[in-house]
C-alpha cells in the first residue's frame, strides 16, 4: 500500500525514486488497453501464475470496452488511468488540453466501472512525456505519476523471443523494479508466460501496488527505500537527526575554553593619526634602486654606404628579347623615311613595310630579308605611280611579300 501524496512520482526511467521495493521483487504493468482480442489472454495467463498486474487503461478504449475494465477489476488487478486519447506528445499540449486529457481518462474509466468507484489515484503519461506542467497538476490533484524501471520493447516491432530477452536481461540488471508492458500487443502475449515462468524459477516476487487508504494505511518504508541511489548510513545526513544505538560511560563535562582565549592581539595604533605615521615611516624605508643600463656601440656612418660598382650592378638588368625587336624595328623605320621619294609618290606602302611588326624573334634576327623585302616595297611604290588607276597595288605588293 502506497499514498501516492507522500511520493508523487516514481520510476528510475525519469526520476529519482521508485517504488521500496526489496531485492527480487517485480512489480507488472500494462498500458493502452482494454483491447479484448489480447487483454482477455493476459489476464488468463496471470490467473494461470496467481500473479496480480497495475493496468494503466486509455479513456477512450474504455469507452469502447466497459466490460473489459470490469473483467480487471474484478480479477483483482489495480486499474489506473493513462489519459483519454493517448496523445503522443503530451508535453507539447496546451496547459488546459494536458489537463482535459487527464481529467476525461479518469472520467472515462470511472464510467465503464459502473459501481461508483473510482480508479486507482496512479497516472502514466503516455510515452513517458513528462513535463513540469503535467507533473505539478498531477500532484494538486492528488495523482502519483508512475514512469517505470525497465521496459521490454514490446511496442516495438519485434519478436516475442526478442520481448522475453529484453524484459529478462534488464530486470537482472537492476535486480527488482517496475516492468513496462502493454496488453494490446500479441508479442506480450506470447512473452509473457515464459517470462512468469523464468521470474518464478529464478526467485523473483511478483507485488501487488494499490492505494493506501483509512481502512489501509500505506506500507511503512523509510525514505531512503524510496530512492533510487541511496546515502550510505555512514554518511550523517543520510540519518540526520537520528538518535545513536550505544550509551556514554561517563558523562563528564569538559571545560569550556574562555572567551579570551579566541581573541587576539592587535599591535595596531587605535588612533587613526597614529596609524598614518606609521604607514609614512614605513613608507619613507623603501630604496631606490638606479640601475646603469650597458651602453651600446653607435655603428659607424660607413657601414651603410655601398660601392659605386655595387650600385650599378645591383640597378643593371639586361634588356629583353622584346625590347631589342623595338630597337631593330625603329631604325629600319627611320632609314626607310630617309630614302629618296618621287612627288605624288605614295608613301604607304614604305611604311606598311617598315611598322609591320614580324611575328617572332625569328624575323627580327634576319634583316638581309627585310631589306629585300623594302626593295620589293620600293618597287611597288613604282609601279602604282605608273598605274595609278589601279587601287589593288598595295595588296598585290604584300601578296608578294
Amino acid at each position: 500500500m502506497v499514498d501516492p501524496r507522500q511520493y508523487p512520482i516514481i520510476g528510475t526511467m525519469q526520476y529519482g525514486k521508485t517504488l521500496p521495493l526489496r531485492d527480487h521483487e517485480v512489480v507488472l504493468t500494462f498500458d493502452d488497453g482494454p483491447l479484448p482480442k489480447y487483454s482477455y489472454k493476459i489476464l488468463d495467463i496471470l490467473a494461470a501464475h496467481c500473479a496480480k498486474a497495475t493496468f494503466f487503461l486509455v479513456g477512450r478504449q474504455a469507452n469502447a470496452n466497459p466490460e473489459g475494465v470490469r473483467k480487471i477489476r474484478d480479477a483483482g488487478h489495480t486499474i489506473a488511468t493513462h489519459t483519454q486519447n493517448h496523445p503522443g506528445t503530451m508535453n507539447r499540449l496546451p496547459v488546459d488540453q494536458a489537463q482535459k486529457e487527464i481529467e476525461d481518462g479518469i472520467a472515462s474509466v470511472t464510467a465503464a466501472l459502473g459501481d461508483g468507484t473510482a480508479p486507482a489515484p496512479f497516472f502514466r503519461i503516455p510515452g513517458l512525456g513528462r513535463s513540469d506542467v503535467i507533473e505539478d497538476y498531477a500532484e494538486a490533484k492528488g495523482l502519483q505519476i508512475w514512469s517505470a524501471d525497465f521496459p521490454a520493447d514490446d511496442w516495438r516491432n519485434v519478436s516475442s523471443a526478442r520481448v522475453y530477452d529484453l524484459a529478462i536481461q534488464r530486470l537482472e540488471a537492476k535486480g527488482k523494479g517496475i516492468l513496462l508492458l502493454h496488453d494490446i500487443q500479441a508479442r506480450t502475449v506470447a512473452a509473457l508466460p515464459r517470462i512468469l515462468s523464468e521470474l518464478k524459477a529464478r526467485g523473483y516476487r511478483i507485488v501487488h501496488v494499490v492505494p493506501a487508504t483509512p481502512d489501509r494505511p500505506a506500507t511503512p518504508t523509510d525514505p531512503s527505500q524510496w530512492q533510487t541511489h541511496p546515502v550510505s548510513e555512514q554518511v550523517a545526513t543520510s540519518r540526520w537527526p537520528k538518535i545513536p544505538n550505544f550509551a556514554y560511560t561517563a558523562t563528564a563535562a569538559l571545560p569550556a575554553p574562555e572567551l579570551t582565549d579566541s581573541d587576539w592581539q592587535n599591535t595596531a595604533p587605535a588612533d587613526r593619526a597614529q596609524r598614518r605615521a606609521l604607514r609614512d615611516g614605513l613608507w619613507s624605508q623603501q630604496v631606490t634602486l638606479v640601475l646603469n643600463p650597458p651602453a651600446l656601440p653607435v655603428p659607424a656612418s660607413n657601414v651603410f654606404k655601398l660601392p659605386e660598382s655595387i650600385r650599378v650592378t645591383m640597378l643593371y638588368s639586361p634588356p629583353s628579347a622584346p625590347k631589342v625587336e623595338r630597337i631593330a624595328h625603329a631604325a629600319h623605320e627611320v632609314s626607310a623615311k630617309q630614302a629618296p621619294a618621287r612627288a605624288g609618290t605614295s608613301r604607304r606602302p614604305i611604311r606598311a613595310a617598315a611598322v609591320r611588326k614580324p611575328a617572332s624573334a625569328k624575323h627580327a634576327a634576319r634583316p638581309a630579308k627585310d631589306a629585300k623585302h623594302a626593295k620589293h616595297a620600293g618597287k611597288g611604290a613604282k609601279h602604282a605611280q605608273a598605274k595609278p588607276g589601279k587601287k589593288n597595288a598595295i595588296r598585290v605588293a604584300e601578296k608578294k611579300r
